[in-house]
């Protein structure tokens, strides 16, 4: 009459202590939402990045790794309710993530007071590894600095004179405050700012002002675009031909479906985090190869960027040897991993991944149906300065 509560007993501690054995992995991010495209890449990329690092496997020293799926919505109480029940109720052993970065920036807090890693991955503003940042961020996507140091390398020079029009929230208004800063560095200077809200259609006001600060100056005149999701900014204003001002549109890189838009601008220049034929190493041709095997696709800018994310937990947790929280911190400052963009490494002073960018000019071909970032040059770590923001 007593073994069978003995024996229930037994197999309950040993399902307690096998679900314990687990390496849990929060994945929160945008599932829903405009940037449902950036969420969905950036969740394969996390997948097979894990795959990649741990040889198929799946597995860290005999411990399955497990991926929980949250859905942000892009809202950001979501994201900081999702983290806190995450660590809390799920007990999971570090999050990556989100999309947003208006949705980061309120799931910060809840790292430090969980005391529990939060790896970024791809939301963009420098506020979240800058003023914002606490000791359990890493971020492995690149931040405003990175794009805008980039794209002024690609895009800035002598008798150059730029506008900028950015989405007015942290993601944009980093974006060409860096960007800003970068020009300033060498000598170069923005001639005038525009900000939209995110959700705008109609871009004619802005346009408009935009053209009567630059019809007049002498010299090469460049509309620097930064925006993400929809709006199509791009092609509306060129709609308006501001090539009657001497003003020729710029951006960096984008989404495969997003580079449909670039068609329209052959010769565009600009600066790149990543699109599938730039990089050259191992990493990145087991994804292309991966993607294109099971998804009849190449792999896209946010699937690079959930790879390295997934890669930099897997190399974190081996190298700590577990997945303590002060042991994962300790392993992760300095540490450096292979990624599909090459060797990323994260900084000490704040945890940014510095990483390799591409100085891009577009090319158009008949027979695809997006504008081509044909590579004009690698710019390499060392030719990024990259400035520390949370001192």
């Amino acid at each position: 009459m007593t073994k069978a509560p003995i024996l229930g007993l037994a197999t309950a501690l040993l399902m307690s202590t096998t679900a314990l054995a687990d390496i849990k992995i929060a994945h929160i991010y945008g599932k829903t939402g405009p940037f449902e495209a950036y969420a969905k890449q950036s969740h394969v990329g996390l997948e097979m990045g894990i795959e990649y690092a741990t040889g198929g496997t799946w597995e860290i020293n005999g411990e399955k790794i497990v991926i929980i799926e949250k859905d942000t919505q892009l809202k950001p109480d979501n994201g900081k309710a999702l983290l806190e029940e995450a660590y809390g109720d799920d007990e999971v052993d570090l999050a990556i993530g989100p999309v947003s970065s208006g949705v980061a920036l309120a799931m910060l807090p809840v790292a430090e007071e969980y005391e529990k890693i939060l790896i970024v991955e791809p939301a963009v503003a420098d506020s979240i590894t800058g003023s914002n940042w606490n000791r359990y961020i890493f971020r492995t996507g690149r931040n405003s600095s990175q794009d805008a140091v980039a794209n002024a390398i690609a895009l800035g020079g002598e008798n150059v004179h730029i506008a900028t029009l950015a989405q007015d929230y942290a993601f944009g208004r980093d974006g060409i405050t860096a960007f800003r800063e970068a020009l300033d560095s060498k000598g170069f200077s923005i001639a005038h700012e525009e900000y939209a809200p995110t959700d705008t259609t109609d871009f004619t006001a802005a346009a408009e002002r935009i053209f009567n600060a630059m019809k007049d100056l002498e010299g090469e005149k460049r509309l620097f675009i930064i925006w993400a999701g929809g709006g199509n900014p791009m092609s509306k204003i060129n709609a308006m031909d501001p090539s009657r001002f001497g003003i020729e549109i710029a951006t960096g890189g984008n989404i495969l479906a997003a580079l449909k838009a670039y068609k329209e601008f052959p010769g565009m220049e600009g600066a790149t985090y990543y699109y599938y034929e730039l990089p050259d190493n191992p990493v990145n041709d087991w994804l292309v190869k991966e993607h294109f095997d099971r998804y009849d696709s190449p792999p896209d800018f946010f699937t690079a960027g959930g790879m390295a994310a997934g890669i930099a937990a897997v190399e974190a947790i081996k190298k700590a040897g577990s997945t303590d929280t002060e042991a994962l911190i300790e392993a992760m400052e300095g540490m450096s991993w292979e990624t599909p963009k090459g060797t990323m490494t994260f900084r000490p002073e704040d945890h940014q991944a510095l990483q390799t960018m591409y100085h891009f000019k577009t090319v158009v071909k008949d027979d695809v149906d997006y504008g081509i970032p044909s590579l004009v040059r690698e710019l390499t770590i060392d030719e990024l300065p990259i400035p520390i923001r949370n001192q």
